[in-house]
């Protein structure tokens, strides 16, 4: 996986940005020094090809998951963030997961799977079409998310199955709506404010 990271100050924390479908390394800069100017930034580039754009695992059709291929591109992803915060000199403990879309359905995964090491997240926009859950705790778990009133990809029903994710695992969930799938500043703020609370 190709990755970019900018080191910021010592008691920040680490923001991990994964792009949406056709985005990159790049994509999420600009979101990141907005959400907190002090923050270390890690940005990922999904290694998967649908259609000449990137993403970070399969899918089957539209709206239906590679079950497997989420699964073993989770551990890999996973297994690299924590590659990077040694090779980084940054502590795992620091990380906010910062997901658009594609990057904040694989963020999902992450919290669900790997509840020591992923705890806070930023999800804009994400679904979550996969009924098969882990049963996990996820009550030290905080996860502000934004959805589209409008959103022609991820339906209210794709956001109230994504937030009862959280919620039914007792997880601190702060919500935000916007008009569409695109994202707007006003979410951007709303999640800085989120976390400017949480550090």
């Amino acid at each position: 996986m190709k990755m970019i990271y900018h080191a910021g100050q010592p008691d920040a924390p680490v923001l991990v940005l994964l792009h949406g479908t056709g985005g990159d390394e790049h994509s999420l800069i600009e979101i990141g020094r907005a959400l907190s100017p002090d923050a270390s930034l890690l940005s990922i580039r999904g290694d998967v090809m649908e259609n000449g754009m990137r993403r970070y695992f399969k899918r089957v059709a539209e709206g239906v998951y590679d079950e497997a291929d989420l699964a073993q591109r989770g551990n890999v992803l996973a297994a690299e963030m924590q590659e990077a915060a040694e090779t980084y000199d940054f502590s795992m403990e620091k990380v906010v997961l910062v997901g658009y879309s594609n990057g904040a359905n694989i963020a999902i995964r992450l919290l669900l799977t790997e509840t020591q090491i992923f705890t806070k997240a930023i999800l804009y926009h994400a679904m979550y079409p996969v009924k098969e859950l882990p049963t996990t705790d996820l009550s030290k778990t905080r996860v502000f998310m934004s959805f589209g009133t409008h959103d022609p990809i991820v339906s209210r029903a794709d956001a109230a199955y994504v937030k009862a994710i959280f919620m039914d695992r007792q997880s601190v969930v702060t919500e935000s709506w916007t008009p569409s799938h695109q994202l707007t500043y006003q979410e951007v703020e709303a999640s800085k404010v989120w976390l400017a609370a949480q550090v």
